[in-house]
């Protein structure tokens, strides 16, 4: 699991990505608040944000409206701010949760636990991109009125892709995610798995779902 912190003091940014690692969290760190932070954070792989308020140059609540515009990534206000009206200012801009400083460590560590696991896209029957529809229950995937059954392989990928929307997927995260043994693989393994469910696509008349971008990986968008 990766958390962004997203905090303008650099002692509490440190505390808080020293609590996450010791509790088994990866963490991504945004220090430069001079470029706008929805750009930073947009191709990064991220399960939940923790964001400050009053950040230099920029509010959290707009960081805040304008991530969720553009991906469902959990997030939580971390701030010294106590007023009522910040906290429903933070619901308003789609924040998940919100804590105060000096903030309960382990009311903390359980908020992240708690968010994370309500918004994990597993615990849902149904998720949805351009229209297409991935059954997590049935591993059926569909659009209008046709549906194709997926094998196991087939909806692991097509899951990770749906889960990473607009983001650029490398052929070693297919291979890590899939196999957790990329460097015994061959490329030609994951290809013919591409392939494969894109034979199943084009069944539910969606052949270009799934992009090739030159160099670089897949893409949805």
């Amino acid at each position: 699991m990766t958390i962004v912190i997203i905090e303008d003091d650099k002692k509490l940014r440190q505390e808080l990505k020293i609590l996450l690692e010791n509790n088994n969290y990866k963490v991504t760190i945004i220090e430069d608040f001079k470029e706008a932070v929805v750009d930073q954070i947009k191709n990064i792989d991220k399960d939940l944000i923790l964001l400050d308020i009053n950040l230099p140059n920029q509010n959290g609540f707009d960081i805040c409206k304008k991530i969720k515009e553009q991906e469902s990534v959990p997030i939580i206000f971390v701030t010294s701010s106590r007023k009522e009206e910040d906290e429903l200012k933070s619901i308003i801009s789609g924040g998940e949760d919100f804590i105060t400083k000096p903030y309960n460590k382990d009311i903390l560590l359980e908020k992240i636990k708690r968010t994370i696991k309500q918004k994990n896209p597993i615990q849902y029957k149904e998720i949805k991109v351009k229209d297409v529809t991935l059954d997590l229950h049935l591993s059926i995937v569909k659009y209008q009125d046709k549906s194709v059954e997926l094998t196991r392989n087939e909806f692991l990928l097509l899951y990770y892709f749906f889960t990473h929307p607009k983001k650029i997927i490398t052929k070693e995260e297919l291979l890590d995610y899939l196999w957790n043994e990329k460097y015994y693989l061959d490329d030609n393994i994951l290809t013919v798995n591409i392939n494969r469910l894109r034979k199943k696509l084009e069944e539910i008349n969606q052949p270009d779902f799934i992009k090739t971008i030159r160099k670089q990986g897949y893409k949805i968008e």
